[in-house]
This record gives structure tokens, sequence and C-alpha cells, in this order.
């Protein structure tokens, strides 16, 4: 943990931290900056993308996101400071170095990931190109760099949630979110923001490969 001294020049140097919400697609990015938003942080949205059937409750995101690895002047990120911003976990290499990054990472079960984006673009009239196993492979390979790489940032503290504990027992995650944060959050808010019934494409408890504790 860092001293007040250090907290102090670091705030001085980057100003307020920007709570970062991250994770591969379909990982309960979603879910979790409606925890925020309901535990009183303040949300970077742009309402671009409205809530739909794969995310009945929104999407809490910032279209100009989708952009970080192309875009030059990447000032407009200053304006999340003591905010929550949602980024894919393929863009954290690409914040700006000039601000402070709390960063929530959510994880959830490979299988549970590929079926619902699947699902998802189905909906959508659209297909992926690349096989199942394969791209489990490839999302493996990013989590490792980024696990990491972005920890090891100066600029960054880092904190993993798994989306099946998170929604089983949605108050421990709360809690530490709450002191990884340092802020005084609704605990009970957060609690009630959980759906559990949003939880589909489960993987059955003690399949091959099921998340365990």
């Amino acid at each position: 943990m860092l001293n007040v001294f250090a907290r102090y020049r670091r705030k001085r140097k980057f100003g307020e931290d920007i709570i970062i919400v991250s994770g591969l697609p379909r990982s309960g990015t979603s879910m979790m900056m409606k925890m925020l938003e309901a535990g009183g942080v303040a949300i970077m949205t742009d309402q671009v993308r409205t809530a739909d059937e794969d995310n009945p409750k929104g999407y809490f995101e910032v279209e100009r996101v989708k952009d970080l690895d192309r875009e030059k002047d990447k000032s407009w990120v200053r304006a999340g400071r003591g905010k929550a911003l949602k980024v894919i976990s393929f863009l954290l290499k690409d914040l700006p170095s000039d601000n402070f990054y709390r960063v929530i990472f959510m994880h959830r079960d490979l299988d549970e990931v590929v079926v619902s984006q699947k699902k998802m673009l189905d909906r959508r009239g659209e297909s992926s190109q690349t096989e199942d196993d394969r791209m489990k492979d490839l999302y493996r390979g990013h989590l490792v760099k980024v696990r990491l790489e972005i920890p090891a940032r100066p600029n960054v503290e880092f904190l993993e949630l798994h989306y099946s504990r998170v929604v089983a027992e949605p108050r421990d995650a709360a809690e530490r979110v709450k002191r990884f944060l340092g802020r005084p959050l609704d605990v009970d808010a957060m609690v009630a923001a959980v759906d559990k019934e949003l939880y589909r494409n489960r993987k059955p408890s003690g399949a091959p490969g099921a998340a365990t504790r």
C-alpha cells in the first residue's frame, strides 16, 4: 500500500483517479458499471449504445473509447477523473499515461464468453469467422499479456473479479470494490443492482472448465 505522502504526490501529478472497468466482451463489465453507478460513482457514458436484449440494463459505454488505439489526442480521457469509464481489455494498453487508473478487471469462463458472443452475433445477423477453440486460445494469450503488463504500470492499480462470483456473492464483491476504490460507496445499492436472472449462458456446475472458488 502507498503511504500518505506517496498518494499525495500521485494525486498532484495525475489528479483524481479514473476508474476503468475492463475485461473481455461479454464478461460482466456492464454489470460492474451498473453496480458502480448504484453505489454512487459518476459514470462516463454518451448513451449512444442503448439497452437491448443482450444488455437489458444498458452498456454504459463511450463510443470514442473504440478509437483509443488510433487517436493521437486522447486528452478527452481526463474528463473521466473521479468517474468510471468502460474500456475493453484490448484497449487498456492505449490509455494515455497522464492519468492514474484504478482498473476493475472482470473475468468470465471462456466457454461462457464465446457462447454469449455467438448468441449476440446471431441476433444481429452476424457470425464469427474464428473457430471457438481458436478464439479461446487467443483470449487466453491476451489475458496473460494483460495481467503481466497492465498492473506493472506505475499509474495503475488493478483489481480482478470473476463474473460468476460477483453474481453469487454480490455483497462480498461490492465490499472488495469499496476497499479498492477507497470511497464511501453504497454497498446495499450495489448489491441490489446485480440481477442474477441476467446470468445467462451459464456453464453447468461441475462441467469441465467450470469456474471454481
